[in-house]
């Protein structure tokens, strides 16, 4: 299956990024596509409803999103709620990017968790008409740890987050005819 990654953090080396490349590794490993899109890299325009189409980081963003057929979306969470960009990205999406998918939400806050960023992520995931996966991933103060080579640095977050993708991906199976 083609999966889209949205890392929501504008800061570079973030836990959040480095969450997304895990998890991104995790399913080309299991033989899926996973296309990643990091928002300090592909950075947007503040979203307008009078404009903004024509410029080419929301069009590969809109592209990114139409082609996978599961999302993921991780953030950090910033004053109990999702990252600015990654609530900007998801205002130039549709329901033509979410309609029927699976989406794996995360999140990696500097706190013991990051409920509050998920749950508003669930929100908008739902009234996007997506398909929330009911099984998250929250990563909170040492759990956000990664080595040098990309995997966290605790044995418990790499079983959590490997089980976690396995239950996702399950989801998507059971529910790609709906």
């Amino acid at each position: 299956m083609r999966v889209t990654l949205i890392a929501g953090s504008n800061r570079k080396q973030a836990s959040t990024t480095q969450l997304v490349q895990y998890i991104a590794t995790i399913l080309r490993d299991k033989g899926h596509e996973a296309t990643v899109i990091d928002l300090a890299e592909v950075q947007l325009p503040l979203y307008c409803p009078d404009g903004n189409g024509d410029d080419a980081n929301v069009a590969k963003l809109k592209d990114a999103a139409s082609a996978g057929e599961l999302i993921v979306l991780a953030t950090p969470e910033y004053h109990g709620s999702m990252s600015g960009v990654l609530k900007n990205a998801l205002d130039f999406l549709g329901f033509e990017h979410f309609d029927n998918k699976v989406v794996l939400l995360a999140s990696s806050a500097g706190g013991a968790v990051g409920l509050h960023s998920l749950t508003h992520m669930q929100t908008v995931i739902r009234n996007l008409h997506g398909i929330c996966c009911p099984e998250w991933i929250s990563l909170g103060g040492d759990a956000r740890q990664f080595t040098e080579s990309g995997e966290p640095a605790q044995a418990n977050v790499i079983q959590r987050v490997t089980k976690t993708v396995d239950y996702f991906l399950t989801l998507a199976e059971r529910t790609r005819n709906i």
